[in-house]
C-alpha cells in the first residue's frame, strides 16, 4: 500500500482539468466552442454546391470520356490544412476547371452524388432571392439569392481563424516582452512597462481603424492588426507571474546549475508562468470576433462577396424593414460565440485562482 506521502502529484494542468469538469456551464460552453472549431473545419462538407462523394461521367474538351468515383467535398476540407493540405489535396479534372459546373454537369439518371446537409455554397447566386425560412434554404436567401445558413457557416471560419491567429500573435508577443520584463527587471523592465502604458492609453478600437485606413481591407491585414494591439494584458499578467517566479526556490537552482537568463526564463519560469494568462487569451478571443465583426460592419472587414458573420448583420440591416430573416441568425452567433469564450474564461479564472482551489473538492 502507497503511503500518502509518497503519492505521485498528478500536475497542474492535470488537477485543473478535473476542476474545470466540475463546472456545467464551463464545459456546456466547451461543448459548443468545440462544435463552431468542427463546423468551421468541415464547412466544405457542411455547405457546398459540390458533393462529399459522388461517381459521374464526364468528357472533357479533347474528347475523353471518364467515369470515375470523386471526393471533391472531402478533398476541399483537406486543402486547409496548413502546409501540406494544398500540395496533397489539389483538386482533381474536371473540378479544377474554373468553368465546371457540377450542378450542370450533373446527371441525376446516369451519375449519383451524396451532397452536403445544405447543398449551397456561400457565393453562389440563385433566383431565390430574398426568401424567408423554408425547407429549401434554412435560413433563407438574401438580394443575390445566396443561402444564409451556407455564408452563416463559412462566416464560422472567418472568426475562429480571426480569433485564434490574432491571439496566437498577440499570445506570442505578450508571453515573451511580460517574461522578459519580469525577470531582468531593471532598465528593461521600464522600458517594457512603459511601451505597455503607452499602448494602454490608445483606444484599441479606433487604433485599428485608423491604421486599416492605410492598408487593404484583407483578412490577415486584420488578424495582424489586432494581434499588434491585443498584446497589453498579456504582458502584465505575464510580467507579475514572472516576478514573483524568479524569487522561488527552483529559480536560484537553476542558475545555480549554470542556466543562462534565456534557459530559465523560456524553460523553467514561463512555462508555470501560462496559467492567468490562458484566461487572458481566452476573453481575448471572444474580444477579437467582436472587433472583426464590428469592421465588417463598417465595411473595414472582411470584403464582399466573402461571408463573415459582421457583413451578414450589415446586409441583414439593410433589408431590416421588408425581410428581417437575417439578423437573427448572425446576432445569435455572433452572441453565442462570445458568451461562450467569456464563460470558458470565467471558468478558467476560478480553477487557476488560489483563493477557490478548495472549494467544491
Amino acid at each position: 500500500m502507497t503511503e500518502k506521502g509518497n503519492e505521485k502529484s498528478t500536475g497542474f494542468w492535470r488537477t485543473a482539468w478535473k476542476r474545470y469538469r466540475k463546472s456545467r456551464m464551463g464545459m456546456l460552453a466547451l461543448a459548443f466552442l468545440g462544435l463552431l472549431a468542427a463546423i468551421a473545419f468541415f464547412a466544405p462538407m457542411i455547405a457546398n454546391d459540390e458533393p462529399i462523394v459522388c461517381r459521374m461521367e464526364y468528357t472533357s474538351a479533347d474528347g475523353a470520356t471518364t467515369n470515375e468515383l470523386y471526393f471533391p467535398g472531402l478533398q476541399e476540407t483537406l486543402r486547409q490544412l496548413p502546409w501540406i493540405g494544398p500540395a496533397l489535396f489539389s483538386a482533381p479534372p474536371p473540378f479544377s476547371r474554373m468553368d465546371f459546373k457540377f450542378k450542370k454537369h450533373f446527371k441525376p439518371g446516369r451519375d449519383w452524388a451524396i451532397m452536403p446537409p445544405v447543398p449551397f455554397s456561400p457565393l453562389e447566386t440563385s433566383e431565390d432571392r430574398i426568401q424567408g425560412y423554408s425547407g429549401r434554404h434554412w435560413l433563407g436567401t438574401d438580394e443575390l439569392g445566396r443561402d444564409v445558413m451556407a455564408r452563416l457557416i463559412y462566416g464560422t471560419q472567418v472568426s475562429m481563424r480571426v480569433g485564434f491567429i490574432s491571439m496566437g500573435i498577440a499570445a506570442l508577443i505578450g508571453l515573451c516582452l511580460g517574461a522578459i520584463a519580469g525577470y531582468f527587471g531593471g532598465w528593461v523592465d521600464m522600458i517594457i512597462s512603459r511601451v505597455i502604458e503607452i499602448f494602454m492609453c490608445f483606444p484599441v478600437f479606433f487604433l485599428i481603424l485608423a491604421v486599416l485606413a492605410w492598408f487593404p481591407p484583407r483578412i490577415e491585414n486584420i488578424m495582424i492588426i489586432i494581434g499588434l494591439t491585443r498584446w497589453v494584458g498579456i504582458a502584465r499578467l505575464t510580467r507579475g507571474e514572472i516576478l514573483r517566479l524568479r524569487e522561488l526556490e527552483y529559480t536560484a537552482a537553476a542558475r545555480a546549475l549554470g542556466a543562462g537568463p534565456f534557459r530559465i526564463v523560456f524553460r523553467h519560469l514561463l512555462p508555470n508562468a501560462l496559467a492567468p494568462a490562458m484566461v487572458s487569451i481566452t476573453f481575448g478571443i471572444a474580444g477579437a470576433i467582436l472587433v472583426e465583426s464590428g469592421l465588417s460592419w463598417l465595411g473595414f472587414g472582411v470584403q464582399a462577396p466573402n461571408p463573415s458573420w459582421g457583413n451578414i448583420l450589415r446586409d441583414g440591416y439593410g433589408l431590416m424593414a421588408t425581410t428581417p430573416h437575417m439578423i437573427p441568425p448572425a446576432c445569435a452567433a455572433i452572441f453565442l460565440a462570445v458568451l461562450c469564450f467569456n464563460l470558458v474564461g470565467d471558468t478558467l479564472r476560478d480553477v487557476i485562482d488560489p483563493r477557490t482551489r478548495g472549494r467544491g473538492t
